[in-house]
C-alpha cells in the first residue's frame, strides 16, 4: 500500500500537489513545475522525500506523503518536517492516510529522529480530527511566519 517514490511518480505528484492546492484554495500558489520537483527529490543532492500510497487492487497511486529533515537544536537530532500529505477525494477513508503517516514515524523511531510535525489549516476540521484521533496535538503556543515574493526579495537584497 505505501512505497517510496521512484522518478517515474513525479506527473502524479506534481498532479495530486495541484489537486491539494485546490482543496486548500490557493490553486495559484502551487507554481513547482514536475521539473523542479524532480531536482528536489531526485537530483544530485535531493532536498525532499516522497512516499507514495497505491490502490492495492488498481496499482494506481492515490496519495502521497513529501517531507525533509529537520533539525531541533533543543533535542539535538533531525526530526521529519511533513510537507504536504494528500490521498484523493475517491480513496479517504481507506487507511491510507493513516500509513503514510505511519511509515513516516517508522522512519523517525528506525533513524532516532525525535519529531514528526507538519501544519495543517484552521479550517480543515476533517484533517484535525484525522491527526487528533492519531495523537497528533496543535502547537498553539507557536505562529507560523512566512516571507515570499516581494517581502523575501526585499529583505534579501537589503544591504
Amino acid at each position: 500500500m505505501i512505497r517510496t517514490a521512484t522518478p517515474d511518480d513525479v506527473p502524479v505528484i506534481h498532479t495530486m500537489v495541484r489537486e491539494l492546492a485546490e482543496y486548500e484554495k490557493a490553486p495559484e500558489e502551487a507554481r513547482a513545475s514536475e521539473a523542479q520537483l524532480r531536482e528536489a527529490l531526485f537530483g544530485q543532492r535531493p532536498a525532499a522525500f516522497a512516499h507514495m500510497a497505491v490502490d492495492e487492487a488498481s496499482g494506481e497511486p492515490v496519495g502521497f506523503a513529501l517531507w525533509f529533515l529537520n533539525f531541533s537544536t533543543w533535542r539535538g537530532v533531525h526530526g521529519i518536517y511533513l510537507e504536504d500529505l494528500y490521498v484523493r477525494p475517491q480513496a479517504r477513508g481507506g487507511g491510507h492516510g493513516r500509513a503514510l503517516l505511519a511509515e513516516l514515524a517508522r522512519i523517525c523511531v528506525e533513524r532516532g529522529y525525535e519529531r514528526l510535525e507538519w501544519s495543517v489549516l484552521n479550517w480543515n476540521r476533517p484533517a484535525i480530527g484525522f491527526y487528533e484521533a492519531l495523537g497528533a496535538r496543535p502547537q498553539d503556543e507557536w505562529t507560523v511566519y512566512r516571507l515570499t515574493d516581494e517581502s523575501l526579495t526585499a529583505l534579501g537584497s537589503a544591504g
